[in-house]
């Protein structure tokens, strides 16, 4: 059986490997993740659709796959690459190999890379487009085939990872005494969203990238989560003018990740594309309303520019490595968001406060709603 696989990138450099996942070709936008652990839940979060992840620590798959820790019904990245995969996890709610789940879903995967090596070019010369290939070793084939691959910028991929049609999440629901109404707009939400909502208290309605601000107003919901997901958030128009929409209505918004920049761009900023991106589950920020560090978990290639926000917008959050937009906040209307994950699935739990500050808000609104309601 032929288990050898190449790794070819578009600056004409090619790595030999072996295969460890499904038997074919794919390609994308190479990026490197600094996690030391959490790679089920790098493997489901949509928002690695058109991307190929090389995990800089060494061993991957010693504890194997479980049955409750995907972030997404499937992964959607398009290749996996490790320096090593572990072929014999070692944990009792293992269910299975992490080769055998990449084959299952038909991801790409390759081992025996110097993914230091590997890593060390993508911070050097930023995210590149290659192919992994489990079928030849042609060079001058694999590199002219990656430089034809489509930049990530420009691509609307929330598109591709949304869901088909609104849906309500009751997994981790607490009962609340004063239940709150969230719709999520999927742009390619994790799961570990949605259980912190449900864990609040709220009622989670989940509605495509594309719903538009009257149907979300028919909802009858108390604020509404701009989720995480892939690619430039640029050409996804059709949301960002729902978010315009919601806003002028004063409806509480808390986004996440690519939500982060889509309300930026709904607020009048602009965004840019970082040189190699945030990925990883160590990445520092500092708040800078309580002056606290939080290490946070990150996985995005697009950044709001902090210049061009309106002067009612306010910077919260910064991060430490680069100084570059990790939070904002209006400070007129019910709206704040995050770059980063405070979900944390996986990764540390410093930011799970921000979920109680859009609570709060949320209940703020119900009680104004409230007391007009009375009025004679």
């Amino acid at each position: 059986m032929n288990d050898k696989a190449w790794l070819a990138l578009e600056d004409g450099s090619v790595y030999a490997g072996r295969a460890c996942g499904a038997a074919g070709e794919a390609g994308g936008e190479f990026v490197f993740n600094t996690a030391m652990t959490g790679y089920q839940e790098i493997l489901t979060d949509a928002s690695y659709a058109g991307q190929c992840v090389v995990m800089t620590y060494p061993l991957i798959g010693n504890y194997g796959i479980t049955a409750s820790d995907n972030e997404s019904a499937r992964p959607r990245l398009s290749a996996f690459v490790v320096r090593e995969m572990c072929k014999t996890p070692s944990n009792y709610e293992s269910i299975q190999p992490v080769g055998d789940f990449l084959k299952k879903h038909g991801i790409v995967g390759i081992e025996e890379v110097d993914t230091r090596a590997l890593t060390l070019k993508l911070r050097d010369k930023g995210a590149l487009r290659g192919i992994i290939s489990t079928l030849d070793g042609d060079k001058k084939r694999l590199v002219a085939k990656a430089k034809a691959l489509p930049s990530m910028a420009g691509q609307n991929l929330a598109k591709v990872v949304t869901c088909e049609k609104p849906y309500s999440w009751n997994e981790d629901f607490v009962q609340n005494k004063r239940p709150l109404h969230v719709v999520v707009m999927d742009f390619g939400v994790k799961h570990g969203i949605l259980r912190c909502l449900a864990a609040m208290g709220c009622t989670v309605t989940v509605v495509p990238a594309a719903t538009t601000a009257e149907q979300i107003f028919k909802l009858k919901c108390d604020g509404v989560l701009l989720s995480n997901g892939p690619g430039d958030p640029e050409p996804v128009t059709d949301a960002i003018e729902t978010i315009k929409s919601l806003l002028v209505e004063r409806l509480p918004i808390f986004g996440i990740c690519l939500g982060h920049q889509l309300l930026g761009l709904a607020l009048g900023g602009k965004t840019y594309k970082l040189k190699f991106g945030h990925h990883g589950s160590n990445h520092p920020v500092k708040d800078l309303e309580t002056g606290k560090i939080e290490i946070t978990s990150q996985n995005h290639g697009f950044c709001v520019d902090l210049k061009s926000l309106p002067s009612a917008v306010r910077t919260t959050h910064v991060n430490l490595n680069d100084g570059t937009s990790e939070g904002m906040a209006h400070t007129e209307l019910p709206a704040f968001s995050v770059q980063y994950h405070p979900e944390a699935s996986a990764g540390p739990h410093d930011s799970r406060y921000l979920f109680e500050r859009f609570r709060a808000l949320m209940l703020e609104r119900q009680g104004v709603r409230n007391a007009q309601a009375k009025r004679p």
